[in-house]
């Protein structure tokens, strides 16, 4: 962490914030803030507060690590390099040449740095070591985020498992609760290698080991995360980029082993037979996810640093720090995916799609139906399962990055024929699905050529809006995007009294000059903020429900769900900052926000 602090310094890339600061929103809101503005910057807290408890740390908070693409470089490296070196290693074949050999046993012998290194004795993790009743963690600055927050959660732990049987290593990041100062929640979600390993200790009747890391080498944070397939030990991973194997010491209470330069290390064992509620968390989707049962875990030491620090996220609506983690992903993890999908030539998942809630693909089209084949495909491999909404490009398109281009791009190729809609598993933080897990898929297949012309006749926004109006006194604004495509969309807010396929039904005789029509509520939603509409009715709708086709129109439905929808869940709400949190820090000056950046980001 000093290393990178250091760092982070010397690229002009940390801002150090001297003034007190509360754990409980402040801090985070701070952090929440500066990673949505155009340079933002890595924050060291050093005046660290828990007013409810009347405490003061001396223990700094760093958030925002990964604050822009430059951090992510500095810390992993060149995303697009690493992906290009994986490639190599999946094309490699048995040498011919002196040369060849060569090259291939230097390859071969750099893999013995995936191996993570377990060293005798102690680390600088374990400076201090604290048991039983000594181990607190209320000692540690452990942030609450939101108001609605179920409690103060670590959202930067590295969480370090093992199967029943010690073969297979998992480091996995999950957000964890804090229940009281010696038990902590542990949100492993049904498809991940912690909750395969907790079901195989559950079947033993066994106790389950956990190891906890906070800080050392931010590479640590981005590993645990990493689409690896199961079976794959993460820390391999944080070898072959770094080309340097990951320095291991054994846990002080359990026999996890963990990286020796972690700041904290928090140690305890999880009983399979026993579950909490967890939650609720105002999470990356930008809403809160609700409460489940999850399993916990009860501590049997924490350790540390002599001077540590401690680390942490915030996750909210879009922008923020996985936008510049989840880009490295997408480069580094590039040539696996096309080990599947052999015919890929690239992919995007926009931050404000919530990246498993929207994929771009571009692909070499050899045959008809080769874009459905392949969404099959992605809906098949790993955590690609998870995305909802998918859409296929032919290698002609234009760059996936490039909004404006590709969106011309797709939209003259949006034909309703060449939609494929289905079921199949989601994120378990999915809100819209009417099961758990369980949702609506949508792919666009937009390889082809560019349609005809089906003859609908454009109206001014002004106009559209009052023939709508005229029909119904629901519809409250309206714009249209893209009128020089062949499929224009219009956004309209509604002020929602009925299910929306009823409305869908009531316009009808304005569909001559609509070909998409998408819906959302008029008290949260600004029809001009084109960012936030992505991100609302990526989260929002369920192609199952909220697809609604007649003729040459479609309408997807992106309100909140509720009776009107036959919607059997608890609609989430949005993740909101406190306004009095926000006006207090902008009256202290310690964030310079405009009324036009807290409504641009929906704070």
């Amino acid at each position: 962490m000093k290393e990178a602090i250091e760092l982070l310094k010397k690229n002009n890339l940390l801002k150090i914030i001297d003034d007190e600061l509360d754990i409980y929103l402040e801090i985070p809101h701070v952090a929440y803030v500066e990673v949505k503005t155009d340079d933002s910057k890595a924050i060291l807290f050093t005046n660290v507060v828990d007013r409810k408890n009347n405490k003061k740390f001396d223990i700094p908070v760093l958030m925002n690590v990964f604050c822009n693409e430059k951090a992510v470089e500095l810390f992993i490296g060149d995303g697009d390099k690493i992906g290009n070196e994986i490639q190599s290693l999946l094309k490699m074949k048995p040498p011919t040449t002196f040369s060849e050999k060569l090259s291939t046993f230097g390859k071969l012998f750099a893999l013995k740095n995936t191996i993570p290194k377990k060293n005798k004795g102690k680390g600088e993790c374990q400076e201090v070591i604290k048991l039983g009743s000594d181990a607190k963690l209320s000692d540690l600055p452990i942030l609450t985020t939101w108001e609605q927050d179920g409690g103060p959660f670590i959202t930067m732990g590295q969480v370090y498992t093992t199967s029943l049987n010690g073969e297979l290593k998992n480091l996995g990041m999950y957000r964890l609760q804090v229940y009281s100062d010696n038990t902590l929640g542990l949100h492993w979600q049904i498809h991940k290698d912690s909750n395969h390993f907790f079901h195989e200790f559950k079947k033993a009747g066994k106790k389950m080991p956990v190891s906890i890391g906070i800080g050392g080498d931010p590479m640590y944070i981005w590993c645990g995360q990493a689409p690896l397939p199961i079976g794959i030990f993460e820390l391999m991973l944080y070898g072959f980029v770094k080309n340097k194997s990951a320095q291991l010491v054994k846990s002080i209470t359990n026999d996890i082993w963990v990286p020796k330069d972690n700041d904290f290390i928090i140690e305890g064992f999880v009983d399979p037979s026993k579950m909490r509620i967890e939650g609720p968390f105002g999470d990356h989707t930008g809403y809160y996810t609700l409460e489940e049962e999850y399993p916990f875990m009860e501590i049997t030491a924490i350790t540390s640093k002599a001077k540590p620090t401690f680390l942490a996220t915030v996750v909210g609506k879009p922008p923020l720090e996985d936008k510049y983690m989840g880009h490295a992903t997408e480069r580094i993890f590039l040539p696996l995916l096309k080990t599947t999908a052999p015919d890929l030539i690239d992919y995007y998942m926009p931050e404000n799609g919530v990246f498993h809630n929207l994929i771009l693909a571009k692909i070499k089209t050899l045959y008809p139906g080769h874009a459905s084949q392949m969404m099959h495909a992605f809906w098949g491999v790993g955590q690609m399962s998870f995305v909802k909404h998918a859409v296929f490009v032919n290698e002609d398109a234009p760059l996936l990055t490039d909004h404006q281009g590709i969106m011309k791009h797709i939209l003259n190729r949006l034909n309703i024929d060449d939609m494929l809609v289905t079921k199949g598993v989601v994120d378990a933080l999915d809100h819209s699905s009417p099961k758990f897990a369980v949702g609506g898929k949508l792919g666009l297949d937009c390889t082809g050529d560019e349609i005809a012309e089906l003859g609908i006749t454009l109206l001014e926004d002004n106009e559209l809006l009052e023939r709508m109006k005229a029909i119904t006194s629901e519809v409250k604004d309206l714009k249209q995007y893209f009128t020089d495509t062949k499929n224009p969309i219009a956004v309209i807010s509604v002020e929602k009294t009925r299910n929306q396929k009823y409305l869908f039904e009531d316009l009808k005789p304005l569909f001559e000059h609509i070909k998409v029509l998408i819906i959302v509520e008029s008290n949260k939603n600004d029809v001009n903020n084109s960012y936030m509409l992505v991100w609302r009715v990526a989260n929002n709708i369920d192609s199952n429900r909220d697809l609604f086709i007649d003729g040459h129109t479609m309408c997807l439905d992106a309100t909140n769900k509720n009776a009107f929808d036959n919607f059997n869940r608890r609609w989430p709400d949005d993740v909101d900052c406190s306004k009095e949190v926000i006006e207090s820090l902008r009256e202290r000056k310690i964030i310079d926000v405009s009324d036009e950046f807290i409504n641009k980001f929906y704070l």
